[in-house]
């Protein structure tokens, strides 16, 4: 096998989508209306592996606790991997879709919280659907192995290692290769990628500060974890600005900074999480130091009883696109989609847990982006500098346009495969 598929055949298999497509929408409007937390999608795998079933594959369920892993065998040659997350974030949508979700679920805390597909993960379990449906539909153009991964718990960095370490390594083939997209901010109908980092490594971490408590009216009496943690939430954005070259990367970003319960109380403790994005093992490990420093001095310098406590809550690893692999699928993309169609991006600094997959199989992999927003629509916010103003990945109003960005995740997944187990 050559690898090099023309865009006659792709267009061939492609072409039974229209068939499909109702179905497609159908399943994708069902999924986002019934989301699910990560490492609870039992209801989304149970619609994954129903359709592989359906769709002639080999299907095994409770990978990693509610991953499924489909396997296609269609004769001699490569064996490709195809990814998709199924997992759901706790946040209550706000995109007033006639098919918006209302559901609520209960944490790994033990809270009741609003579940919503907030980051396109709904999108990604139609998009698999229908590549792996098209593609067994098409057996008589193409051989090899497929095999289909819709994988949990992407969100909390578990789903990947979760299959990893449930045998998927000892239980299917390798594949010799692993592909992966993702729904975002961007003109829908376009796809975009790069070789080398795609998206970013991502470190949070838990910092628990010990102060002492006392009333609001005698502060002399109190060791303030309120204002311990304020200079501290400050002096952390001087990691970035002050200390990372301008030539490197780097995000430090507090989402969690909790203390008390009364305004004329101050408390014994404070809380603070935060998230680090970056893109390079030097500047990491840089970024990680600079933060325990930064704790510690000035909960020393508020004298605090104790050292604060901090503890790392989940870690993404760094997202790096095999050079020969990418280059091997921007050329399947140029022979498929029109020019104005495949971009070129830099680096992401959301995160994945995708590139679990490669590592341990020690094979190269793939990952790019594919558009969500109504290419008028975006046009607009470019040209006015309002793109910043699009709701992105995880905000309550993130909702990829239904038509074309379906069409285009399942052009671009069966284009991907076709570029290692297409015939000339």
């Amino acid at each position: 096998m050559s690898g090099h598929i023309s865009s006659k055949s792709a267009a061939a298999i492609l072409g039974k989508m229209e068939l499909l497509l109702p179905d497609l929408e159908a399943l994708y409007k069902d999924v986002h209306a019934h989301p699910e937390l990560s490492m609870q999608e039992t209801r989304t795998a149970g619609i994954a592996a129903n359709s592989l079933k359906k769709a002639g594959y080999e299907v095994t369920t409770g990978v990693g606790k509610t991953g499924v892993v489909g396997l296609l065998r269609n004769g001699e040659g490569p064996t490709v991997m195809l990814r998709a997350d199924m997992d759901a974030l706790p946040i209550a949508e706000n995109t007033g879709l006639a098919y918006a979700s209302e559901i609520t679920a209960t944490d790994g805390e033990g809270n009741t919280v609003p579940v919503g597909h907030m980051c396109g993960h709904d999108m990604h379990v139609a998009w698999l659907v229908g590549a792996a449906t098209l593609l067994s539909q098409s057996r008589d153009g193409w051989k090899g192995t497929l095999l289909v991964v819709f994988q949990p718990g992407e969100e909390t960095a578990q789903g990947a290692q979760a299959m990893i370490d449930d045998g998927l390594l000892e239980r299917f083939p390798a594949p010799d290769v692993v592909l992966g997209q993702h729904v975002m901010v961007g003109p829908a109908g376009t796809v975009a990628g790069s070789a080398g980092p795609i998206t970013s490594s991502a470190d949070s971490l838990q910092i628990r500060l010990f102060g002492r408590g006392a009333h609001g009216s005698m502060p002399q009496a109190s060791i303030d974890p309120v204002v311990m943690a304020a200079a501290i939430v400050l002096r952390l954005q001087t990691i970035v600005s002050r200390e990372i070259a301008a030539m490197d990367s780097a995000v430090v970003t507090v989402g969690v900074l909790q203390a008390g319960t009364k305004e004329n109380v101050i408390p014994d403790e404070a809380l603070i999480k935060l998230n680090v994005r970056t893109f390079d093992a030097g500047v990491r490990k840089h970024v990680l130091e600079a933060i325990e420093r930064i704790v510690n001095a000035e909960a020393e310098a508020s004298g605090a009883p104790r050292k604060p406590e901090i503890t790392p809550l989940d870690r993404y690893p760094l997202n790096v696109n095999d050079e020969v692999a990418s280059n091997r699928i921007a050329t399947a993309f140029r022979g498929y989609f029109p020019p104005d169609r495949v971009k070129h991006t830099g680096p992401a600094p959301a995160s994945e847990d995708f590139g679990c997959f490669g590592t341990a199989w020690q094979v190269p992999s793939v990952f790019w982006f594919v558009g969500g927003n109504d290419p008028e629509e975006y046009a607009r916010a470019k040209a006015t500098g309002k793109l910043n103003e699009l709701p992105v990945n995880h905000s309550p109003q993130f909702a990829p346009v239904l038509h074309p960005t379906l069409e285009t995740g399942v052009e671009a997944l069966v284009v991907g495969v076709l570029a290692w187990i297409g015939t000339t």
